[in-house]
């Protein structure tokens, strides 16, 4: 792009993570993914840059319609001067196309399924966070989760070991 410096934010296809919820694929199976715009306040933007975000506890809910976040904390400003800054945890809107809400609440109400944020990013500038509809483990399907990602992390390490004495 013309007048575009090289590694700025706003390159195309540039995404810079800000938090992610490990947890969310560790306790929930995943089904489906969307990527999904937020509307936020200017002093919210700032954090998420400052990267002042709990994204664990938050979930994903349907009213009147539209998607909102719950429980997704970010953190006051750090440099507002003791200016009013945003509630840190209110709700913030999901924005999504209409066929994908149609999508999401179709599958919430028939499967009967939980909607959980998985990463928090900003891509291209603009805050995205990706949510997945998602359906809870129990207690032994969450260690057969915990024991395939260690087995195939043992073996990603077995092959790098291999591969450096040849």
């Amino acid at each position: 792009m013309a007048g575009m410096k090289p590694g700025s934010s706003r390159e195309l296809g540039r995404t810079k993570t800000v938090a992610a919820n490990r947890r969310a694929r560790r306790d929930f199976e995943i089904i489906d993914e969307f990527e999904a715009g937020l509307v936020l306040e200017g002093s919210e933007v700032k954090s998420l840059r400052e990267s002042k975000v709990a994204l664990a506890e938050s979930y994903a809910r349907m009213a009147d319609g539209e998607l909102w976040l719950q429980s997704l904390h970010i953190a006051p400003y750090s440099h507002t001067g003791g200016a009013a800054g945003h509630d840190p945890d209110r709700p913030k809107k999901l924005l999504l196309h209409r066929g994908e809400l149609n999508r999401i609440k179709a599958r919430l109400e028939q499967d009967r399924l939980t909607v959980v944020p998985l990463s928090l990013y900003f891509k291209q500038g603009r805050a995205k966070v990706l949510i997945g509809l998602a359906r809870g483990r129990r207690k032994a399907d969450k260690r057969q989760a915990i024991a395939e990602e260690d087995a195939r992390r043992e073996a990603r390490q077995e092959m790098g070991r291999s591969a450096d004495h040849r």
